[in-house]
């Protein structure tokens, strides 16, 4: 019997600018909201919610398939890689003190709040570092601690009931640098000794063209899309200037997208907030779709994206956590969805998510309502 392929071929039209049957959708959430959904729908394997919702892409990431030697046995702690995924899990070792690290070393700790919990950093392991030598000597991730030579299995899993949109993270770059760094040092060295930003920069990024040449090579054809992400936004403004992204950031995502190319595929950036000054620039680069689209930051709104950009870049997200999802009624929720799918889908171009990770604060019936599961 022939697969379904509509998760797939939905998505895949909607990012040509052609119109799909539907609108696509796709899903994340911290895990409250996940465990929320489980007793709501009556099972906790996160595969299964998402078939309940409805959801058309799912995702791979580069870390899973890191194993560290230097920790006996990988011992990566699965709760703790699965706190911001949606079902890939994302490398994370729990050290003693309940804290985690990623597999660069970047070191988190959970905070308690009213509805939750979420990660923020403990310490930056190169916060003290004072010449370019003291970068080179930390203890950098190697290529060959990577094997993708079960991915093939890995996405015909994902695939086994029907195909859906595959999308292969492949992790950040200025992100990760300043996680390993502090963020005010490393923005401070941008003007001051850009040489240490930039060979942290450039660490990273080897590794992550080089894992996604080789994950390209084996599965290329089982592949829709390539993710990558960097937050260089913040609510009102981005993060550094135009020239700064130009001369500093822009080389290494240019790296990751001419890779990409080279096997004719779509790429799509995840940047949070008022990213509005850089998106033509994307466009020029050669990305395909903007990620997670934050409507209340500065001409982040639908119309005025629609008006801009239409048919030149899609969408995915939009649907706002940070009043809407929390705080809306369930009618406000089903309203603003379709207004999106109106205004941004009108002709394809948009994959309906929300605009970050769903958070604690969101009842379960607004993110029903957003799903349009009564």
């Amino acid at each position: 019997m022939k697969k379904d392929k509509s998760h797939k071929e939905r998505v895949n039209k909607a990012i040509a600018f052609e119109k799909p049957d539907k609108t696509p959708c796709d899903f994340a959430a911290v895990p409250e909201i996940w465990k929320k959904l489980g007793e709501y729908f009556g099972t906790q394997d996160r595969e299964i919610i998402l078939e309940y919702l409805g959801v058309d892409c799912r995702i791979i990431s580069y870390d899973s398939f890191c194993k560290n030697p230097y920790i006996s046995n990988n011992a990566m702690d699965e709760n703790t890689a699965m706190e911001r995924s949606s079902t890939g899990g994302m490398w994370r070792h729990q050290v003693a003190d309940d804290s985690n690290r990623d597999i660069w070393g970047a070191h988190r700790k959970k905070v308690k709040t009213e509805f939750g919990f979420y990660d923020e950093f403990a310490t930056y392991p190169l916060e003290k570092v004072e010449t370019l030598e003291d970068i080179k000597e930390y203890s950098w991730p190697q290529p060959e601690w990577w094997d993708f030579s079960d991915i093939r299995k890995v996405i015909s899993d994902l695939n086994k009931k029907v195909e859906y949109n595959i999308r292969y993270r492949v992790g950040s770059v200025f992100e990760t640098a300043w996680s390993l760094y502090g963020f005010e040092k490393f923005l401070l060295d941008f003007a001051m000794r850009p040489e240490f930003p930039i060979y942290m920069m450039e660490r990273i990024s080897q590794i992550h063209c080089k894992n996604l040449k080789s994950v390209l090579e084996k599965a290329a054809d089982m592949i829709d899309i390539i993710y990558f992400y960097d937050d260089i936004a913040a609510q009102n403004s981005l993060m550094i200037s135009p020239q700064m992204y130009e001369d500093y950031v822009k080389p290494f995502h240019s790296d990751i997208i001419k890779i990409a190319k080279e096997y004719d595929k779509p790429v799509m950036i995840h940047c949070c907030g008022a990213i509005y000054p850089l998106i033509e620039e994307f466009i020029n680069m050669g990305i395909n779709i903007l990620n997670p689209i934050q409507p209340l930051s500065p001409n982040m709104d639908p119309e005025t994206l629609a008006r801009k950009f239409s048919g030149r870049i899609a969408f995915h997200g939009g649907i706002d956590i940070q009043q809407l999802l929390p705080n809306g009624s369930t009618d406000e929720v089903k309203s603003q969805v379709e207004l999106n799918k109106k205004i941004l889908g009108k002709n394809g171009g948009y994959i309906l998510a929300a605009s970050h990770h769903i958070q604690a604060d969101t009842s379960i019936e607004n993110v029903l309502a957003m799903y349009n599961i009564t």
